[in-house]
This record gives structure tokens, C-alpha cells and sequence, in this order.
């Protein structure tokens, strides 16, 4: 209860909490009509200014969470204004103008505390809130989890699911470049580091369905992730109980070569011990990742992205004692281990980006891209378990021990599972701007490599015998009758893939604004196709042709009120990558097709003041009719695939999010979100799909003491409606829906800024050398809510009935830390 009041206090003073004197910095480069750099321009506010250097290089501060016009002037040129622009605390806005001769320019840009207007079904996130906003798994993902259309009941994984998709169906660029997984990850507690470093994240794009046809072939939603362009050298390190990280920014003297460099290091021991399985768990994440950016003249621009992460996972169970069923009937499962899990994932992936800017209008990209990763899974465990009734007895000296026996058994566990894949991608990107219109093209090739071993099996044993799979050739009456044949695993697979797959894509795009009756319009038509070929040692060659056709309309009516309506949609096609070709036996099927999903998105966004800040309320509706479903079942973050398309479905849902300044100089949101998604499998009838995620409701909000304004609160809430809790092997999905309870969860985090952009120190004190200091600690799941990620099933030898016992996440856990930044 202290731990209630507390927070309830803090919510009180945050909510009705005033202050002012927070900015945000605009910065970008001058070009002439030559697209020459144009050195000192005068770049000016309201209230100051600034000029370019002999490269172009400008950054302004400006003042946040007001209408701010900025005036760009030389000799010889026409001035560009930049009119209403309206940034958030912190924010960095690129803005890179051109001056040209004897023409007026005039541009009209709002950007509210969200980012630019979503006139292209786009959100945008502050990367400051990426750094700051606290979670067990901080970082991109973190934040995607509180937007409506967006959820995750695992706290330990990166993984996420939009609007009814799986986590194989969302795409993930890093500057222009695909970044995959890997393949064999089966729990939350394996994966350690999303890919995307947030330490360097400068710009945030996400969009949940509808989205253009420039973005490639999923189902369900798009990120697109921009690295920094350093401006100065600086130096930042992070640390806490979880890990550390540290990143290098560097830049040129003439300003022509940049990079930035980042190393991160992650130990998951301190939430993993907060679980109910006890054991001695050892994990080494570690990863390093640099972006280069060098401009060979004002026209050719080459990026050199590098990345390479090493997962080491070592893990020796040792007990676990789960508690469920009722208060009338309370239920427990005991089990002791022996053996250990050794999983290693070892990726690599880079990446050339060559950008060519023949003129004002004409753009030219080619990107190339390897990615390669290599994955063993190695585990012998042996669990001997005991189901039975509770001790309720609060005086009991025993009391939550097990004191009547409903089953005892045992489980070997065995995997020897290894893959080899290599991905290479070329592309080439183009684009034509005129006035107001903007084409688009591009073409690419991929040729996927994989390797895959797959060996592992489960036994079962029940009161001395060995339980064989429920097939036809293992009838027997066990106990009873003795069944003299091989001992067989109860669930194994045991195959070898090489599977080889070749891709062609192209598409084209056209966007444009205009003025109709009063109105303005935007819009975006396009086409994609793709041709994949698929072959493999001892499999029939395949080959496939998909085209898919897109188109968004926005409108902004001519209203005192500030309104954008937006209709997207189209068809989004999903050809199968190798875990989908592959079935539970480990059978690889080359004549998967691609999934389709016909989306229809209907959106508003409505811009308004309230308290004197900026607001947006942004609501969607959409439905999305599904066809070809290749039906998965999905165990923590594991999926795995009926490698056939014999389903149908949809999903619908709507969608509501209110952000802005809640307090003057921070940003904050309220979501909430309605999702239903089923499908019918063979024509028996709908049932609900794996993501089936009904209720969502999250908050971010930031906030900071009014007389100490350099102490600082982030407070993150999340709250999801149970998934379906999956079925165990062998049995029908159509006999289990039953659900898992409803994910609650509350991240607290409370920092001091000793040091920012706006305290500084005099030369002779200790903190002078500082450009950020900040120290303070996080409580994961502060209410401490017992969530649950899925079930193990497990018989009731009497009666042959399965339980599902819930595996719950993780309890609350204090994390401290320290950031700085020289």
C-alpha cells in the first residue's frame, strides 16, 4: 500500500505541475540553386539566430511547444519562412532549404508534439523518449508497446504483434537496410538486445497498416529507422544493473565525414531471478554496431552501416513450484531439474548505401546488404514433476506445499537444433520531384541461403511408463496391458533443410498535393510485384508471382478546426520466408503461397491547444480481410507454422491516442485500442487466432517537481486482455480457447539531470567536463502483477486431464542506473 500512496502522489503533482523554458533544435544544410553548400545564411526566430558555416551547417534552438517562424536570408537570394512550426521538448527537427533567385518562397510546416502531420499514415517518435521512458526491455520496442494498435504480453522480449499479426509479419529498416532475427529463438529470455541500438537512433517512423508500396511485402506494419549524423564529437555511456552501453560520435573537420559508434552490453540475470524457476542462469549479450556517413562531393553521399551481436545463453534450471487453479480448488506444480540449456546466436550484417542527387529533382540510390547469422541450440534437461491439491491452511506448517498427489511424472528435453543463414540484398531507389508531385521506383534482388538442422525430441514418463504419441501404430491400454515396442519420443523432429531461396521485387509510386475547392489533398498510388524462386536439396523447384496495388487519400478541409482525414489500404502480400516453408515436423513445403491481407485504414487527426500547449488526438478504425493463412502456433516467442495455406479470417479494430505537452515541456500519451481477429481453418468454423488481443489500454507520461525541475518522473502503463493460452500437443486448437489472464504492467523511473543543455558549470568545478549527467532508478512491474507469457500443459494421470499451468513473467524488480555525455 506505501508503494500505492506513493505513486498516487506523484501523480497528483504531476498532473497539475506548470513550468516553461524547454526547446528544441532545428538544424540542417543551406544549398544554393547548384546544390552547392551556401555558407553565411542567416538563420533566425523570434527571438535568435544564427548563421551557416562555410559548409552549410546550421542548428537554431529554439523554444518548444510554440508557433515558431523561422527566416532563412542571404545576398542574392530570396528568403525561405518557415512558418508554424511548433516542436516538442527536445526535439530534432531536419529541415535542409534551398535559396534560389528571383522566386518568393514561402513554406508552411506544422509539427506538433507528435512529429509531421501523418498525411502518409506515419507516427513519429521523439528518439529522447526512446532513451528515457523506463521498461525491462528499454528501447524502440518498448515504446511501440504503448501505442494502440501495438501489443506484447513479455516484458523480456523485443517481439511485438500489430493490429492481430505475428512477430514474423512486421518489417524493420535501419537506414534503408532490412535487419532480420534469428531464426531459432524460442523464449523471450534468450533474445537479450533488440537489434536497433537507441543510443543512436535519430529519427523514428512506425506505421501499423496501410502504409505506401515503397515499404515491401508484410502483412502487418512497417518501422523505419533513422542513425545519427553527428553534428560534434561527443561521448555517451549508460549504465545499470542490467548492462551498460556506450556511443562514439565523431565528425570531420570540413564536416564531409561523420560516424557513430555503439557498444552495449546486457545481463538478464537480475529479472530472470524473479521468476518462479529457480536456476543458475549465466547470459552474455553483447553487440556493436557504426554507421559512417561520408559526402564525396555535394551530390554523392555514401553510409556504411556494420552490426554484429553474439546472444550466449547458459542456463541450469533447478526448481520451480507454480500456484493456480481456484480458491476452491488450488492447484500446484512442482518440479525439480537437472542438465542445462546452451543457446548461442551469433549474427552479422552490413551494409553500403550510395545516394546520388543529379539535380533539384532527380534522386538515385543504390543500397547493398549481407546479412549472416549462425544459431545453435544445445539443451539436455530432465524435470521430474509433481501435480497435486494445495495446503490452504493458513496455521499449517506446510502451508502452499503440495499434500495430495494428482500425478507424478517426468520430461527429457533434448535439442541439438543448428542453422546456417545468409541473406544477400541489392536495391536500387529513385525518385522524381516536381512542384508538388513526387515519383518513386526502385528494384531489388535477394538471395536467401539457409541451412538448418533440426534435432529434438521430448520424452514423457508417467508412473513408469514411457507415454507415446497418440498415433494410430501407438494404441495401447497402458497401464493396464504392457506395450513391449521402441521407446519413441513423445514430440520430435528430426530433419536437415538446405533450402535456397532467389527474389526479384519492384515497385512505383506516386504522390502528390493539391488544392481542390478549397481543400487539400494528398495523395499516394502504387504497385508492387514480386517473383521468388525457391529450390533445395531433394525438394521440387517453386516459383511464385505476386502483385500487390496500394493508395492513400488525405484530406484537409478548409475548417477553423485543424482536421486531416486519411483513407489507406490495398493489397499486402507476404511471400513465405524459411520458417514458414517449414512445418512441426521440420518438412520443408516449397508450395507455401504467400498470405494475403486486403487492409482498409479510415483515420483522423485533430490538432488542437489545450492549457496553452499543443495536442493531437489521432483515432483509426480498420479491417483487414485475411486469405491463404498459413496457420502458426505460437509458444512464448517461438512460431511455428502448419506450412500449408488452408485458412481464412480477418481482424478489425479501432484505435484512439491523445499526446501532447499534459506538462509544459514534456510529451505524453493516453491510447487505448479494440482488436478482434479470427480464422476459419479448413472450413470448421472461426476460432480466435494466437494474437488475439482484445483490450488495450497504455499511458506514457512524463513529468518533473515544480520547484526541482531537474528531477524527473517517466511512468509507463500497459494493460492488455488475455491471448488464447494455445492447446497441448497432438490436441485439436479448436477444443482449447481458453485465454490467459489479463497483462498488467507498471514501469516507474525517476532520474536528477545534473547536467544538460541548460546547466552548465564554471571551468573550475568537477561537473564542467559534463554535457549530460543523470542518475536515478527504475521499479519494473511496480504493482508487482503476476503475468503470464503461456501454459504448460501437464496430465492429471488419474483422470488423463490437462492442466494448464500458467508460466508467469517476471515480479518487481529495482534497477538503478547512470547516464552521461561528454
Amino acid at each position: 500500500m506505501k508503494c500505492l500512496r506513493t505513486v498516487l502522489l506523484l501523480l497528483t503533482f504531476c498532473l497539475w505541475n506548470f513550468s516553461n523554458g524547454q526547446t528544441a533544435t532545428i538544424t540542417g544544410v543551406v544549398m544554393d540553386n547548384n546544390n552547392e553548400p551556401l555558407g553565411n545564411v542567416n538563420v533566425s526566430s523570434t527571438y535568435q539566430g544564427t548563421f551557416t558555416d562555410k559548409n552549410g551547417f546550421y542548428a537554431l534552438e529554439i523554444v518548444s511547444e510554440q508557433k515558431t517562424t523561422i527566416t532563412f536570408s542571404h545576398i542574392g537570394h530570396k528568403d525561405i519562412i518557415l512558418e508554424n512550426l511548433i516542436l516538442s521538448s527536445n526535439e530534432t527537427f531536419e529541415f535542409h532549404p534551398i535559396l534560389k533567385e528571383g522566386v518568393t518562397q514561402v513554406d508552411g510546416v506544422t509539427v506538433t508534439a507528435s512529429g509531421e502531420k501523418r498525411i502518409t499514415g506515419i507516427t513519429t517518435v521523439p528518439p529522447e523518449i526512446i532513451r528515457r521512458i523506463p521498461g525491462a526491455n528499454a528501447g524502440v520496442e518498448n515504446v511501440l508497446k504503448l501505442l494502440p494498435g501495438v501489443t506484447s504480453n513479455n516484458e523480456l522480449s523485443t517481439q511485438y504483434s500489430v493490429r492481430g499479426g505475428n512477430y514474423d509479419e512486421n518489417l524493420v529498416y535501419v537506414n534503408g537496410i532490412e535487419v532480420y532475427r534469428p531464426f531459432l529463438i524460442r523464449s523471450g529470455q534468450q533474445e537479450g538486445l533488440s537489434f536497433i541500438n537507441s543510443d543512436m537512433v535519430q529519427k523514428l517512423e512506425f506505421s501499423p497498416g496501410g502504409f505506401q508500396a515503397k515499404y515491401g511485402d508484410k502483412l502487418s506494419s512497417v518501422l523505419d529507422i533513422t542513425y545519427k549524423k553527428p553534428k560534434e564529437f561527443a561521448l555517451q555511456a549508460n549504465a545499470s544493473l542490467l548492462g551498460m552501453s556506450t556511443a562514439l560520435e565523431t565528425i570531420s573537420k570540413n564536416r564531409n565525414l561523420s560516424s557513430i559508434t555503439g557498444i552495449r552490453y546486457r545481463n538478464n540475470s537480475l529479472l530472470v531471478n524473479s521468476q518462479q524457476t529457480k536456476s543458475n542462469f549465466n547470459p552474455t549479450f553483447a553487440d556493436v554496431q557504426s554507421f559512417l556517413n561520408y559526402r564525396v562531393s555535394n551530390k554523392v553521399h555514401i553510409g556504411v552501416l556494420g552490426a554484429y551481436s553474439l546472444n550466449d545463453y547458459q542456463n541450469e534450471p533447478l526448481t520451480r513450484q507454480t500456484n493456480f487453479g481456484t480458491l476452491d480448488n488450488p492447484r500446484a506444480l512442482l518440479v525439480y531439474y537437472q542438465g542445462r540449456e546452451n543457446n548461442r546466436f551469433q549474427t552479422a550484417q552490413g551494409g553500403v548505401i550510395s545516394s546520388y542527387q543529379a539535380n533539384d529533382h532527380l534522386k538515385l540510390d543504390l543500397t547493398t546488404s549481407l546479412f549472416h547469422t549462425t544459431e545453435e541450440e544445445y539443451s539436455d534437461v530432465f524435470a521430474s514433476y509433481e501435480l497435486g491439491e494445495v495446503d490452504t491452511d493458513l496455521g499449517s506448517d506446510n502451508t502452499g506445499a503440495i499434500i495430495a498427489s494428482r500425478g507424478i511424472g517426468a520430461q527429457f528435453n533434448r535439442a541439438r537444433n543448428e542453422l546456417d543463414a545468409l541473406i544477400l540484398n541489392i536495391s536500387h531507389r529513385g525518385s522524381y520531384a516536381k512542384n508538388s508531385s513526387l515519383l518513386e521506383w526502385g528494384v531489388s534482388y535477394s538471395h536467401e541461403d539457409i541451412r538448418d538442422q533440426l534435432r529434438e525430441s521430448e520424452f514423457l514418463d508417467s508412473l513408469g511408463f514411457s507415454v507415446r504419441p497418440p498415433n494410430r501404430e501407438f494404441q495401447n491400454n497402458q497401464p493396464i496391458s504392457p506395450f513391449d515396442g521402441d521407446i519413441v519420443p513423445y514430440d520430435g523432429v528430426r530433419s536437415q533443410n538446405f533450402v535456397q531461396t532467389n527474389r526479384f521485387s519492384v515497385f512505383g509510386q506516386l504522390s502528390n498535393r493539391l488544392e481542390w475547392l478549397g481543400q487539400y489533398l494528398y495523395y499516394n498510388v502504387g504497385l508492387r510485384a514480386q517473383q521468388w524462386t525457391i529450390i533445395g536439396k531433394n525438394m521440387e523447384r517453386s516459383s511464385h508471382i505476386i502483385v500487390s496495388p496500394r493508395a492513400q487519400l488525405s484530406i484537409k478541409p478548409n475548417w477553423d478546426l485543424d482536421m486531416l482525414f486519411t483513407l489507406s489500404g490495398g493489397l499486402y502480400q507476404q511471400p513465405p520466408m524459411y520458417r514458414e516453408l517449414r512445418d512441426r515436423e521440420g518438412t520443408v513445403h516449397t508450395d507455401v503461397k504467400a498470405q494475403k491481407s486486403v487492409h482498409t485504414v479510415l483515420g483522423n487527426e485533430y490538432s488542437f491547444i489545450l492549457w496553452n500547449s499543443p495536442f493531437t488526438l489521432h483515432s483509426e478504425v480498420y479491417y483487414k480481410k485475411l486469405n491463404n493463412i498459413n496457420p502458426y502456433t505460437l509458444e512464448d516467442v517461438r512460431i511455428r507454422y502448419a506450412a500449408t495455406n488452408n485458412a481464412k479470417g480477418y481482424a478489425y479494430g479501432g484505435e484512439v491516442r491523445m499526446n501532447g505537452a499534459f506538462v509544459p515541456g514534456t510529451e505524453s500519451w493516453v491510447s487505448v485500442g479494440y482488436l478482434k481477429t479470427e480464422e476459419n481453418i479448413n472450413d470448421r468454423g472461426y476460432i480466435s487466432r494466437p494474437t488475439d488481443q482484445r483490450l488495450k489500454f497504455g499511458v506514457l507520461f512524463q513529468d518533473y517537481v515544480p520547484n526541482i525541475p531537474n528531477l524527473k518522473m517517466y511512468l509507463n502503463l500497459v494493460y492488455n486482455t488475455g491471448v488464447p493460452g494455445g492447446s497441448p500437443s497432438y490436441a485439436d486448437p479448436y477444443n482449447f480457447q481458453n485465454r490467459l489472464r489479463d497483462y498488467r504492467r507498471a514501469d516507474l523511473g525517476i532520474s536528477h539531470i545534473f547536467v544538460d543543455a541548460k546547466t552548465t558549470y564554471p571551468d573550475n568545478h568537477w561537473l564542467h567536463g559534463f554535457k549530460e549527467l543523470n542518475i536515478g532508478f527504475e521499479i519494473f512491474n511496480l504493482f508487482n502483477n503476476q503475468n503470464s507469457i503461456t501454459n504448460t500443459w501437464v496430465r492429471d494421470v488419474d483422470g488423463k486431464q490437462e492442466y494448464a499451468v500458467p508460466n508467469f513473467m517476471t515480479s518487481r524488480v529495482l534497477n538503478l542506473k547512470i547516464g552521461t555525455r561528454f
